[in-house]
């Protein structure tokens, strides 16, 4: 048997690192090896989501320089976001800050290389029409014919909710919200609440509006570069490492500076399969890259941001009132969803559902349901769906095991994922008003999927003298409204551009810093505060207040009032949760998809029936 050949020195192993290196001369997940704009940069981006891509740009427009650092490559979340209008007013805004303050040849142009990008515009025009878009083409300059997002036109809510102990139906069809004819500069949003409170107005899938804005950062950092070759001394104005992270070990990616400060150093990482699991090691033979001391950064990866955790943020649960008289309690503001996008015309569509379920006790529970089109595209159908706290997804009192079938054999999660389908299809029948049997037949782009949302809220945005966490990172609210997203983008990212405006101004750092964290929250704290309604009212919050107090005139015979009826939610019991015994429910993974075969729908839903589903059941039953 041969030997094994001997192993490389370190001096060979360096030297063939190096080789590798010399071959890729533009490193993965970077556009330059050159250095320059990395060090000690004004302001750093941990995470390039759509709060810190934004967070960015209001950088750029306040004259500084921005770098970004993302784990996970290219924008790839597949949810629909319903937006509220003044996310395209601060589009306009940036559009018209980076043209002041840099010129024509110093913002991004279309693939034509003449005609300026303009966010807003390609984010929603009267010129344009929506539909199947591919957001690459059309922000490229490629597809002039349409925009990203699609209008709201059709906005409705059913209440399926007993009442008096007969099934009972009320559906409100409420007028669509009015389109900004342009960008205007007084309507960016100023206090969160009002702006969550606001009507949706567009609906957009969030892949494209987070490459709407990593294009135009990437094309901002291209001709940069390219500037800087022929310019000496020139600082890009944006730098991206789009498939690196914060170096994992204590001390070793955050080093704490003897001011308070934090120094970072990152690594560059590849993605493998490794026995069944996804995971990410640092790139074989790459070095680790010293950022320097930001300024500023901001850690907005997400929620349970293990960065944000490793420089002592903690989050709290958020708690909620739910019952009334001698049944009320505080509780942890938690639900249950199945989650499923459908290939069938739900078109530019906010549909609301609320209904009664009935525990096995007779407890009477509130379900909540949306469904989310997007105009005039047929593959858009996003369907969720909530799941009473009594609702048991187990094969074996189902029946479809037998008793002491293991939860690990394939059998016994077959039929787990057989029963929450099944569940899903029942609910997505009623409010999309079509036949179990017919929504069977759809195709399947993602899900059915389970998962558990749990609002959180941090102490402190602060984590360092130079730092702050921001977005889902610092705290989630209810996702039904997209209130989550909004709040970071139209929220928390704008606190940014009030910082820089501070330090203009002469302002301390400490003050500057100190009045975004306070803002992060104050923003977290009105996203909760709306978010708390979709727990213990029936309204949707982002109908907008006008549509609400309609929807309560309607579903309370034509009385005025503030609140549907009595808040009748039962409350949780001790132990009423035992699905977590049958299997843990999976955080979402937006991007993983599942195709279910089947056929796309492009016929438009058929009308609401005026009558509750138990009541035409019963009906079906008479006429047999």
């Amino acid at each position: 048997m041969p030997a094994p050949p001997p192993l490389p020195t370190p001096g060979t192993q360096a030297y063939l690192a190096h080789r590798r290196a010399d071959k890729l001369p533009t490193p993965p997940g970077t556009r330059s090896a050159s250095p320059a704009g990395t060090y000690n940069a004004p302001f750093l981006a941990l995470g390039l989501g759509a709060t810190n891509m934004l967070a960015m740009l209001w950088t750029l427009c306040a004259g500084h320089g921005a770098v970004g650092v993302e784990l996970r490559g290219d924008p790839s979340l597949g949810i629909h976001w319903n937006v509220r209008e003044a996310l395209y007013h601060q589009l306009g805004r940036i559009d018209a800050l980076m043209l002041a303050r840099y010129g024509e040849g110093g913002v991004p142009t279309l693939a034509d290389g003449t005609t300026r990008m303009q966010l807003a515009k390609l984010f929603y025009s009267a010129e344009t029409v929506a539909g199947d878009v591919i957001a690459d083409k059309i922000v490229a300059g490629h597809d002039g014919e349409k925009h990203l997002a699609g209008r709201i036109r059709h906005v409705e809510f059913v209440d399926d909710r007993w009442k008096k102990g007969r099934p009972r139906r009320v559906v409100s069809v409420l007028e669509s919200p009015k389109i900004p004819g342009a960008p205007c500069e007084r309507e960016i949003g100023g206090n969160m609440r009002e702006v969550l409170e606001g009507p949706s107005t567009w609906q957009a899938e969030a892949k494209s509006v987070l490459l709407l804005l990593r294009r135009y950062l990437e094309k901002v950092e291209a001709m940069d570069l390219a500037r800087a070759e022929t310019c000496t001394g020139f600082t890009p104005r944006v730098r991206l490492f789009t498939q690196h992270r914060v170096v994992e070990g204590a001390g070793q990616g955050f080093v704490h500076r003897d001011d308070g400060r934090m120094q970072v150093l990152i690594e560059e990482v590849t993605e493998i399969e490794y026995k069944g699991e996804t995971r990410r090691v640092r790139t074989p033979g790459t070095q680790t890259i010293d950022l320097g001391v930001p300024k500023l950064f901001c850690i907005a990866q997400g929620s349970r941001s293990s960065d944000a955790g490793r420089l002592g943020f903690v989050q709290e649960d958020v708690r909620v009132e739910r019952g009334v008289g001698a049944n009320k309690e505080n509780v942890v503001a938690q639900a249950d969803y199945i989650a499923g996008l459908l290939e069938m015309l739900v078109d530019g569509r906010l549909r609301r559902r609320i209904a009664s379920e009935f525990g096995p006790a007779g407890d009477e529970y509130w379900v909540r349901q949306i469904a989310v089109g997007h105009e005039n595209d047929p593959e858009i159908g996003w369907v969720l769906v909530q799941v009473p706290d009594f609702m048991v997804f187990c094969p074996v009192a189902a029946g479809l095991v037998p008793a002491g079938t293991s939860s690990d054999a394939p059998e016994y999660f077959a039929a787990y994922q057989l029963l929450i389908y099944d569940y899903y299809i029942s609910q997505a029948a009623l409010i999309l008003g079509v036949e179990e049997a017919e929504l069977r037949r759809v195709q399947m782009l993602y899900g059915p999927k389970i998962f558990s949302l749990v609002e959180k809220i941090g102490r402190d945005a602060r984590v360092a003298t130079n730092g702050v966490v921001a977005g889902d990172s610092f705290g989630n609210g209810h996702f039904l409204t997209s209130a989550g997203a909004m709040a970071g983008m139209i929220g928390h990212a704008y606190r940014f551009l009030g910082y820089w405006k501070g330090i203009a101004d002469g302002k301390s750092d400490a003050e500057c810093i100190a009045t975004l964290a306070a803002g992060i929250k104050r923003d977290t704290e009105d996203l909760l505060e709306v978010s708390a309604k979709e727990f213990d009212e029936a309204v949707p919050t982002n109908f907008g207040v006008g549509r609400g107090q309609k929807v309560v005139r309607v579903s309370n015979g034509g009385v005025e009032g503030t609140a549907i009826d009595n808040y009748v939610d039962a409350v949780p019991k001790t132990g009423t949760r035992t699905r977590y015994e049958q299997l843990p429910l999976n955080p979402s993974d937006w991007r993983r998809l599942f195709v279910r075969n089947g056929r796309v729908v492009s016929d438009a839903l058929p009308p609401l029936k005026a009558h509750h589903p138990a009541l035409q059941k019963q009906s079906l039953r008479a006429m047999m």
